[in-house]
């Protein structure tokens, strides 16, 4: 019975889609732990320390805090959206990171198209991402606009003016990536940066397009020094100024689901996904499928953890950009850059036959 539901592709489909939510799940408190500790180190000091062993069990004792919180609405506000905007803000993060390509486990084609550790495969992959990432935006908005407090709503009306800026630049860097390797299909991207000995990883091959996606990247999630809607110190909280309890924490949720989707696509699109060169033509091929799984899976973590502690190091760094600051980076530096580095594409595209794949 159990063996017939498993070969069931329905069943498989759920399956899968639950072993993505709950890798987020599990990410985003251990997320919340490594920035409190890192933020310490950089500050010289401990950081959570008494609740579990290294403060482990911290973020488990803010959840339980926020559980029992009082919930209320702002007067004279529009309750649907109120409630609508922290779970449009949690919700694309979960959902996008079911369509990266996590590992590989040769043979195994229930697991994905040629036994790709994903939910789902699509051939339009990476442009369902972007859609889907877009999304959040609208959470904060709506967030800051039902709470009926003007802190709220202009960083909500933040949130919408970045999204459009620096969406931009996101896509045209895309563009660029999606010209020289001729697919939307994250698979594909993938495997066409497996490299014998060097690595023939995106990022070296376009460096320019590395740049500006990450730097869209920031702004998308809305990390310092980029997060100008909610902005402390301006806006006493921004768009959640008027949230407490779970659905505070369900914005806290999204940023940090938010982030970690985001580095695993860039770990994808540039860093070569789960492969290392010379190791995944080697001995990798010989093991035993499950544990050539683990293996893929843990470069691929690896990789992406080392982005996040980026992402950390850089709040923890900077200065926050003043509004202007944000507008004028977005309109006057970095889209004139992105179509510059299109051009630059075509043109090597067209002229260098070593550069396509």
């Amino acid at each position: 019975m159990i063996l017939t539901l498993l070969r069931n592709p329905a069943v498989i489909a759920v399956i899968k889609m639950l072993v993505a939510v709950i890798i987020v799940l599990q990410a985003v408190p251990m997320l919340v732990w490594m920035e409190r500790k890192l933020s310490a180190r950089f500050q010289r000091r401990l950081g959570p320390n008494r609740v579990g062993p290294m403060g482990l069990l911290q973020s488990v004792a803010d959840a339980l805090k926020l559980m029992w919180k009082e919930d209320f609405f702002p007067r004279n506000t529009d309750r649907v959206i109120f409630m609508a905007g922290p779970l449009m803000a949690f919700l694309p993060g979960v959902i996008s990171f079911g369509l990266i390509p996590i590992g590989i486990a040769p043979g195994q084609e229930a697991l994905g198209l040629g036994g790709v550790m994903s939910v789902s495969n699509l051939e339009m992959g990476l442009l369902v991402i972007m859609a889907m990432s877009s999304l959040a935006s609208y959470g904060l908005a709506f967030g800051g606009w039902a709470s009926n407090n003007q802190y709220s709503l202009l960083g909500g009306v933040r949130s919408s003016a970045q999204l459009i800026s620096y969406e931009i630049v996101m896509g045209m860097a895309v563009l660029a990536l999606a010209m020289k390797t001729g697919t939307l299909n994250l698979t594909e991207i993938v495997q066409q940066q497996q490299g014998a000995v060097l690595p023939a990883w995106n990022i070296f091959l376009q460096p320019l397009t590395f740049l500006l996606f990450l730097i869209a990247a920031f702004a998308e999630t809305n990390r310092a020094p980029f997060d100008l809607p909610e902005a402390e110190q301006e806006l006493v909280g921004g768009y959640h100024t008027e949230y407490t309890g779970m659905r505070y924490a369900w914005f806290m949720l999204g940023e940090y689901a938010g982030m970690w989707t985001m580095c695993s696509v860039i770990t994808t699109l540039f860093l070569g996904g789960w492969t290392l060169p010379a190791v995944w033509m080697g001995p990798l091929s010989y093991l035993p499928w499950f544990v050539t799984a683990l293996v893929s899976f843990g470069i691929f973590l690896a990789k992406v953890v080392a982005l996040i502690f980026f992402f950390m190091w850089v709040r923890w760094t900077f200065p926050r950009f003043r509004w202007d600051q944000l507008m004028k980076l977005g309109w006057a530096v970095l889209i004139p850059l992105a179509l510059v580095n299109i051009l630059f594409v075509a043109l090597v595209m067209e002229y260098g036959g070593w550069y396509v794949h």
